[in-house]
């Protein structure tokens, strides 16, 4: 049996693992104020949202140290067992959350979601080396990175629905449900890498392959291993410090909107679980529109002749210019519908920008590197994450937003700095002295 176009098939289902990791990971964002009222009826606001801080904080050092940990372990057993693993124990974390009491409860569960969730990343950039030509990779990283905006619509309206019928425990149950669901088709269509996989036909095992110029090392035509340095190689590359630089520059912005729109919209606006479906939505709108036109965009100027290098550039740079004057905007937004209008053009540009970050992996290395860097550069980026989450409360006293967006708009001006200054050209490298 031959399935025509499978390397679509397969990002597809990434794409629709990232739906899942995102409304694994929103619904305990939408549901927190109702849970905090539940477990913490004694405590003030602000109390309550420096628990959630806090809980958030665990969630993404947890999620840094296994992106480090799952981009090892994707070039050690293959993207086909990586994703079974990743997926597999986010999805049982999330269902456990049904029984958290409590911080430490909460915090443990958090902790083993994020570890497990941050597969996802490294094993699409992983995936995405694996199953496309370089010239269509930008496109394949922005649909697998538009299920992480898909994730983020569907989650907010689909978890304020399920809370008018189900307690917010069997909520959790039922989210962990569809991760183990989407395992069948994964294992029964991802049976290997393209070189070897029964169901590829030879036309697009061919067309795969000849397209991966990373993986030519000798420049012969043939597909090879390509540049795979040892670790301690790959960080004295200054290359790999432009990727992991704009990874923890960049990352924090996302995730200032992932934790904090819910909790945003209650503090700012005064809206309940029930409003918040209704606005909350809006800003992933733009981040799936974003992913898209960042993809499209970067292969329309490949195909137009552009090299990968001008192409990188111009998409990244393009995002930066977006984010920048949206993010200082946010400081007096006005109405709640421009306050989301605004946070959808900030999410547009991000994944805009982002989907070209995390291809640059793939550009510079070969197959069983990628997910290395990968990993380094995810770590990164949620340690970022992290202090500025940890940060929000002391930033945010009294409802006033303005120095987090500020923080954000200088993020984004280092993030498209460190692609210019140490990516001087963006190709695959070569070993120490042959370049």
């Amino acid at each position: 049996m031959k399935v025509k176009g499978l390397r679509w098939w397969v990002i597809t289902l990434i794409a629709l693992a990232t739906i899942i990791n995102y409304i694994d990971r929103q619904s305990l964002n939408v549901l927190w104020p109702a849970i905090s009222v539940d477990l913490y009826p004694e405590k003030s606001d602000l109390e309550r949202k420096e628990i959630y801080a806090l809980i958030s904080v665990i969630f993404v050092f947890s999620y840094a140290f296994g992106q480090a940990i799952f981009g090892k372990i994707f070039d050690w057993v293959g993207t086909r067992i990586g994703f079974a693993l990743s997926i597999g124990v986010w999805s049982i974390a999330t269902a456990l959350h049904s029984v958290a009491r409590g911080l430490l409860s909460f915090s443990i569960f958090r902790s083993i979601l994020g570890v497990a969730e941050a597969g996802n990343w490294p094993g699409a950039t992983k995936g995405n080396a694996e199953w496309f030509p370089t010239k269509e990779r930008a496109l394949a990283q922005g649909i697998f990175n538009s299920g992480a905006a898909i994730g983020g619509i569907i989650a907010i309206p689909l978890i304020a629905y399920l809370s008018v019928h189900f307690t917010w425990n069997m909520i959790f149950i039922l989210v962990g449900l569809t991760g183990l669901v989407w395992l069948i088709p994964w294992m029964i269509l991802v049976k290997s890498p393209p070189k070897s996989h029964p169901w590829i036909s030879d036309e697009e095992r061919q067309y795969i392959l000849s397209g991966q110029k990373n993986q030519d090392l000798d420049q012969d035509g043939d597909f090879d291993e390509g540049y795979n340095p040892n670790t301690s190689e790959l960080l004295s590359r200054k290359q790999s410090w432009g990727v992991i630089i704009a990874s923890a520059a960049i990352d924090p912005i996302w995730w200032l909107f992932v934790f904090w729109i819910p909790i945003y919209l209650s503090e700012v606006y005064g809206m309940d679980v029930k409003t918040i479906g209704i606005y909350g939505w809006v800003p992933y709108v733009g981040a799936m529109l974003g992913a898209w036109f960042g993809g499209l965009l970067a292969q329309n100027r490949i195909k137009a002749g552009w090299s990968v290098d001008r192409t990188r550039k111009l998409v990244i740079t393009l995002g930066g210019i977006i984010m920048l004057p949206t993010l200082l905007a946010m400081s007096n937004p006005g109405e709640p519908v421009t306050a989301v209008i605004l946070m959808a053009v900030i999410l547009f540009g991000f994944q805009t920008a982002i989907g070209n970050v995390q291809t640059l992996p793939s550009d510079f290395y070969g197959g069983k590197t990628v997910g290395t860097l990968a990993g380094f550069a995810g770590m990164a980026a949620k340690l970022a994450a992290a202090g500025l989450t940890y940060l929000v409360p002391q930033l945010t006293a009294g409802g006033n937003y303005t120095p987090a967006f500020i923080i954000g708009a200088a993020l984004a001006l280092i993030a498209v700095g460190s692609i210019w200054l140490l990516c001087p050209k963006i190709e695959p490298l070569k070993p120490i002295g042959q370049g």
